[in-house]
Protein backbone atom coordinates (compact mmCIF):
# COMPACT_ATOMS: atom_id res chain seq x y z
CA UNK A 1 0.00 0.00 0.00
CA UNK A 2 2.30 3.24 -0.93
CA UNK A 3 2.14 6.19 1.45
CA UNK A 4 -0.83 8.79 1.01
CA UNK A 5 0.05 12.17 -0.09
CA UNK A 6 -2.94 13.69 0.68
CA UNK A 7 -3.79 13.94 4.52
CA UNK A 8 -6.78 15.35 6.14
CA UNK A 9 -6.70 16.32 9.80
CA UNK A 10 -9.27 15.46 12.44
CA UNK A 11 -9.82 17.12 15.62
CA UNK A 12 -11.65 15.14 18.60
CA UNK A 13 -11.69 17.88 21.88
CA UNK A 14 -12.96 14.56 24.00
CA UNK A 15 -12.28 14.34 27.67
CA UNK A 16 -15.36 12.09 29.20
CA UNK A 17 -13.26 8.90 29.11
CA UNK A 18 -10.55 10.06 31.66
CA UNK A 19 -10.48 11.02 34.81
CA UNK A 20 -8.83 14.30 34.64
CA UNK A 21 -10.50 17.03 32.38
CA UNK A 22 -8.21 19.16 30.04
CA UNK A 23 -7.63 16.31 27.11
CA UNK A 24 -10.43 18.22 25.36
CA UNK A 25 -7.63 21.07 24.34
CA UNK A 26 -5.52 18.55 22.88
CA UNK A 27 -6.75 18.97 19.26
CA UNK A 28 -5.72 22.96 19.15
CA UNK A 29 -2.58 22.76 20.80
CA UNK A 30 -1.01 20.29 18.16
CA UNK A 31 -2.25 22.76 15.78
CA UNK A 32 -0.70 25.60 17.67
CA UNK A 33 2.17 23.65 17.74
CA UNK A 34 2.13 24.20 13.78
CA UNK A 35 1.18 20.84 12.43
CA UNK A 36 -0.16 21.91 9.47
CA UNK A 37 2.52 24.08 7.81
CA UNK A 38 4.96 21.26 8.63
CA UNK A 39 3.42 18.97 7.06
CA UNK A 40 2.61 21.35 4.07
CA UNK A 41 6.42 21.54 4.00
CA UNK A 42 6.59 17.76 3.79
CA UNK A 43 4.83 18.17 -0.15
CA UNK A 44 1.48 16.97 1.46
CA UNK A 45 -1.34 18.17 0.08
CA UNK A 46 -3.22 19.03 3.71
CA UNK A 47 -6.66 19.63 4.66
CA UNK A 48 -7.76 20.54 8.64
CA UNK A 49 -11.46 19.46 8.16
CA UNK A 50 -11.97 20.45 11.73
CA UNK A 51 -13.50 19.31 15.25
CA UNK A 52 -15.98 16.58 15.40
CA UNK A 53 -18.84 17.90 17.25
CA UNK A 54 -18.60 16.77 20.97
CA UNK A 55 -22.01 16.67 23.10
CA UNK A 56 -22.37 18.82 25.98
CA UNK A 57 -20.98 16.90 29.14
CA UNK A 58 -23.53 15.74 31.82
CA UNK A 59 -22.89 17.15 35.71
CA UNK A 60 -22.65 13.41 36.63
CA UNK A 61 -22.18 10.54 34.76
CA UNK A 62 -25.38 8.22 34.82
CA UNK A 63 -23.08 4.42 34.76
CA UNK A 64 -20.19 4.73 37.02
CA UNK A 65 -18.84 1.30 35.23
CA UNK A 66 -19.21 3.28 31.54
CA UNK A 67 -18.45 6.74 32.44
CA UNK A 68 -20.44 9.21 29.72
CA UNK A 69 -21.11 6.19 28.18
CA UNK A 70 -23.73 7.81 25.85
CA UNK A 71 -21.31 10.72 25.20
CA UNK A 72 -18.90 8.84 24.13
CA UNK A 73 -20.33 6.45 21.83
CA UNK A 74 -22.35 9.51 19.83
CA UNK A 75 -18.75 11.32 19.40
CA UNK A 76 -17.07 7.90 18.28
CA UNK A 77 -20.07 7.32 16.05
CA UNK A 78 -19.44 10.89 14.35
CA UNK A 79 -15.73 10.01 14.19
CA UNK A 80 -16.14 6.83 12.49
CA UNK A 81 -18.24 8.25 9.51
CA UNK A 82 -15.56 10.95 9.37
CA UNK A 83 -12.78 8.86 8.85
CA UNK A 84 -14.59 6.45 6.75
CA UNK A 85 -15.24 9.85 4.42
CA UNK A 86 -11.58 10.49 4.28
CA UNK A 87 -10.46 7.22 3.21
CA UNK A 88 -13.12 6.94 0.44
CA UNK A 89 -11.82 10.27 -0.74
CA UNK A 90 -8.28 8.64 -0.96
CA UNK A 91 -6.86 10.62 2.00
CA UNK A 92 -5.02 9.39 5.03
CA UNK A 93 -7.03 10.32 8.09
CA UNK A 94 -4.98 11.84 11.13
CA UNK A 95 -6.85 12.40 14.63
CA UNK A 96 -6.36 14.72 17.18
CA UNK A 97 -7.14 14.12 20.46
CA UNK A 98 -8.77 14.11 23.26
CA UNK A 99 -8.28 10.61 25.41
CA UNK A 100 -8.06 7.58 23.52
CA UNK A 101 -11.44 6.54 23.97
CA UNK A 102 -11.77 8.62 20.59
CA UNK A 103 -10.09 5.10 18.97
CA UNK A 104 -12.94 2.92 19.16
CA UNK A 105 -14.25 5.40 16.29
CA UNK A 106 -11.12 6.18 14.33
CA UNK A 107 -10.21 2.18 14.39
CA UNK A 108 -13.84 1.31 13.51
CA UNK A 109 -13.45 3.84 10.89
CA UNK A 110 -10.54 2.86 9.23
CA UNK A 111 -11.45 -1.08 10.07
CA UNK A 112 -14.88 -0.20 7.97
CA UNK A 113 -13.70 1.28 4.99
CA UNK A 114 -10.95 -1.91 4.26
CA UNK A 115 -13.76 -4.37 5.34
CA UNK A 116 -16.40 -2.84 2.91
CA UNK A 117 -13.65 -3.85 -0.10
CA UNK A 118 -12.52 -7.24 1.71
CA UNK A 119 -9.68 -6.26 3.63
CA UNK A 120 -8.41 -6.05 6.85
CA UNK A 121 -6.77 -4.09 8.83
CA UNK A 122 -3.79 -4.22 11.53
CA UNK A 123 -3.68 -1.83 14.41
CA UNK A 124 -0.47 -0.51 16.27
CA UNK A 125 -1.68 0.59 20.27
CA UNK A 126 1.48 2.56 21.51
CA UNK A 127 0.79 3.21 25.00
CA UNK A 128 1.96 3.11 28.36
CA UNK A 129 -1.74 1.17 29.66
CA UNK A 130 -3.07 -1.82 27.85
CA UNK A 131 -6.38 0.08 27.60
CA UNK A 132 -7.92 -3.42 28.06
CA UNK A 133 -10.15 -3.40 30.26
CA UNK A 134 -14.18 -4.20 30.16
CA UNK A 135 -16.94 -2.38 32.13
CA UNK A 136 -16.80 -5.54 34.49
CA UNK A 137 -13.28 -5.20 35.48
CA UNK A 138 -12.38 -1.62 34.90
CA UNK A 139 -11.54 -0.50 38.57
CA UNK A 140 -12.54 3.23 37.49
CA UNK A 141 -15.30 2.92 35.01
CA UNK A 142 -13.18 5.24 32.93
CA UNK A 143 -13.96 4.41 29.07
CA UNK A 144 -10.43 5.57 28.24
CA UNK A 145 -9.00 2.31 29.84
CA UNK A 146 -11.46 0.31 27.35
CA UNK A 147 -11.20 1.34 23.99
CA UNK A 148 -8.42 -1.72 23.10
CA UNK A 149 -11.28 -3.97 24.53
CA UNK A 150 -13.79 -3.01 22.63
CA UNK A 151 -12.06 -2.78 18.99
CA UNK A 152 -11.08 -6.88 19.96
CA UNK A 153 -15.04 -7.00 20.31
CA UNK A 154 -15.25 -7.30 23.73
CA UNK A 155 -17.34 -5.89 26.99
CA UNK A 156 -19.98 -3.33 26.19
CA UNK A 157 -22.26 -4.50 23.05
CA UNK A 158 -23.24 -0.41 21.86
CA UNK A 159 -18.98 0.51 22.19
CA UNK A 160 -18.22 -2.62 20.67
CA UNK A 161 -20.74 -2.33 17.82
CA UNK A 162 -19.23 1.16 16.53
CA UNK A 163 -18.93 1.56 12.79
CA UNK A 164 -20.48 -2.14 12.51
CA UNK A 165 -20.86 -5.68 14.07
CA UNK A 166 -18.15 -8.11 15.32
CA UNK A 167 -14.34 -7.55 16.09
CA UNK A 168 -13.06 -4.45 14.06
CA UNK A 169 -8.95 -5.92 13.86
CA UNK A 170 -7.87 -9.13 14.06
CA UNK A 171 -5.85 -9.91 17.82
CA UNK A 172 -3.14 -11.49 15.18
CA UNK A 173 -2.84 -8.16 13.72
CA UNK A 174 -3.30 -6.33 16.80
CA UNK A 175 0.09 -5.24 18.53
CA UNK A 176 0.91 -3.08 21.86
CA UNK A 177 4.39 -0.78 21.97
CA UNK A 178 5.54 0.42 25.08
CA UNK A 179 3.38 -0.68 28.04
CA UNK A 180 4.61 -0.66 31.20
CA UNK A 181 1.44 -0.01 33.43
CA UNK A 182 -1.61 -3.16 33.34
CA UNK A 183 -4.39 -3.77 36.19
CA UNK A 184 -4.19 -7.47 36.88
CA UNK A 185 -7.57 -7.97 34.93
CA UNK A 186 -5.95 -6.23 32.05
CA UNK A 187 -3.13 -8.70 31.97
CA UNK A 188 -5.27 -11.46 32.34
CA UNK A 189 -7.22 -10.34 29.30
CA UNK A 190 -4.28 -9.42 27.28
CA UNK A 191 -3.06 -13.06 27.64
CA UNK A 192 -6.32 -14.36 26.59
CA UNK A 193 -6.84 -11.99 23.85
CA UNK A 194 -3.84 -13.60 21.67
CA UNK A 195 -2.72 -10.21 20.93
CA UNK A 196 1.27 -8.97 20.94
CA UNK A 197 2.47 -7.10 23.45
CA UNK A 198 5.66 -5.43 23.72
CA UNK A 199 6.26 -3.85 27.12
CA UNK A 200 9.53 -1.03 27.88
CA UNK A 201 11.30 -4.60 28.80
CA UNK A 202 11.81 -5.43 25.21
CA UNK A 203 12.05 -2.17 23.72
CA UNK A 204 15.01 -1.74 26.78
CA UNK A 205 16.31 -5.36 25.63
CA UNK A 206 15.73 -5.49 21.94
CA UNK A 207 15.62 -1.80 20.98
CA UNK A 208 12.90 -0.01 19.55
CA UNK A 209 14.19 -0.89 15.71
CA UNK A 210 13.66 -4.39 16.56
CA UNK A 211 10.76 -3.89 18.16
CA UNK A 212 9.15 -1.04 15.59
CA UNK A 213 10.15 -3.96 13.15
CA UNK A 214 8.23 -6.89 14.96
CA UNK A 215 5.21 -4.83 15.04
CA UNK A 216 5.32 -3.65 11.94
CA UNK A 217 5.16 -7.08 10.32
CA UNK A 218 2.59 -8.40 12.73
CA UNK A 219 0.21 -5.62 11.97
CA UNK A 220 1.02 -6.25 8.04
CA UNK A 221 0.56 -9.72 7.57
CA UNK A 222 -2.13 -10.37 5.08
CA UNK A 223 -3.77 -6.40 5.72
CA UNK A 224 -4.23 -3.84 3.58
CA UNK A 225 -2.58 -1.41 5.53
CA UNK A 226 -1.96 -0.39 9.82
CA UNK A 227 -3.89 1.94 11.86
CA UNK A 228 -1.16 3.43 14.67
CA UNK A 229 -2.98 4.71 17.44
CA UNK A 230 -0.35 6.33 19.83
CA UNK A 231 -1.01 7.79 23.27
CA UNK A 232 1.53 10.41 24.13
CA UNK A 233 1.97 8.70 27.70
CA UNK A 234 4.23 6.20 25.74
CA UNK A 235 6.33 9.03 25.91
CA UNK A 236 8.46 9.24 29.00
CA UNK A 237 7.33 12.37 31.24
CA UNK A 238 10.34 13.87 30.60
CA UNK A 239 9.56 14.43 27.22
CA UNK A 240 5.77 14.20 27.29
CA UNK A 241 4.76 15.94 30.71
CA UNK A 242 1.46 17.48 29.26
CA UNK A 243 -0.58 14.22 29.49
CA UNK A 244 -3.41 13.09 32.39
CA UNK A 245 -1.66 9.56 33.04
CA UNK A 246 2.06 10.17 32.75
CA UNK A 247 3.83 7.01 33.84
CA UNK A 248 8.13 6.95 34.47
CA UNK A 249 10.23 4.56 32.61
CA UNK A 250 8.41 5.36 29.12
CA UNK A 251 10.14 6.39 25.40
CA UNK A 252 12.96 8.53 24.80
CA UNK A 253 12.06 11.11 22.62
CA UNK A 254 14.48 9.19 19.80
CA UNK A 255 12.68 6.14 20.29
CA UNK A 256 9.54 7.88 19.86
CA UNK A 257 10.86 9.17 16.57
CA UNK A 258 12.39 6.00 15.15
CA UNK A 259 9.35 4.26 15.90
CA UNK A 260 7.29 6.56 13.83
CA UNK A 261 10.13 6.92 11.11
CA UNK A 262 9.69 3.43 10.83
CA UNK A 263 6.17 3.29 10.07
CA UNK A 264 6.57 5.75 7.64
CA UNK A 265 9.56 3.73 5.80
CA UNK A 266 6.67 1.03 6.17
CA UNK A 267 4.50 2.39 3.84
CA UNK A 268 1.67 0.62 5.52
CA UNK A 269 0.34 3.31 7.39
CA UNK A 270 -3.21 3.37 7.02
CA UNK A 271 -4.50 5.91 9.56
CA UNK A 272 -2.45 7.71 12.66
CA UNK A 273 -4.21 8.95 15.65
CA UNK A 274 -2.26 11.32 18.50
CA UNK A 275 -4.74 11.15 21.54
CA UNK A 276 -4.16 12.38 25.48
CA UNK A 277 -2.27 15.58 25.05
CA UNK A 278 -3.51 18.02 28.19
CA UNK A 279 -2.14 20.95 27.69
CA UNK A 280 -3.38 22.04 31.61
CA UNK A 281 -0.80 19.38 32.18
CA UNK A 282 1.52 20.73 29.73
CA UNK A 283 4.22 23.19 29.92
CA UNK A 284 4.82 26.01 26.80
CA UNK A 285 2.77 23.48 24.72
CA UNK A 286 6.19 21.12 24.71
CA UNK A 287 4.61 17.93 24.54
CA UNK A 288 1.88 19.10 21.99
CA UNK A 289 5.02 19.96 20.16
CA UNK A 290 6.21 16.75 20.49
CA UNK A 291 3.18 14.97 19.25
CA UNK A 292 3.03 17.29 16.24
CA UNK A 293 6.76 16.54 15.76
CA UNK A 294 5.70 12.79 15.72
CA UNK A 295 3.20 13.21 13.38
CA UNK A 296 5.52 14.68 10.66
CA UNK A 297 7.80 12.23 11.75
CA UNK A 298 4.77 9.12 11.08
CA UNK A 299 4.12 10.93 7.62
CA UNK A 300 7.82 10.82 5.62
CA UNK A 301 9.87 13.51 7.49
CA UNK A 302 13.37 12.35 7.42
CA UNK A 303 16.81 13.40 9.57
CA UNK A 304 18.62 13.49 5.86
Amino acid sequence: MPAARKVSVLGVPLDMGASKLGAAGGPDAIRRAELIPALERLGLDVEDRGDVDIPDRPSKAKNAKLRFKPQILEACASLCDEVHAVLKEGRLPVTLGGDHSLAMGSVSGTSRFFAQKKQSIGLIWVDAHGDMNTPETSPSGNIHGMPLAHLLGLGDRALAGIGGRGPKVKARNTVLVGIRDLDASEKKNLRESGVAVFTMKEVDRYGMAWVAARAIEFASDQTAGFHVSFDIDAADPSVAQGTGTPMRGGLTYRESHLFMELVADSEMLAALDMVEINPLEDVHNQTAGLASELIQSALGKRIF
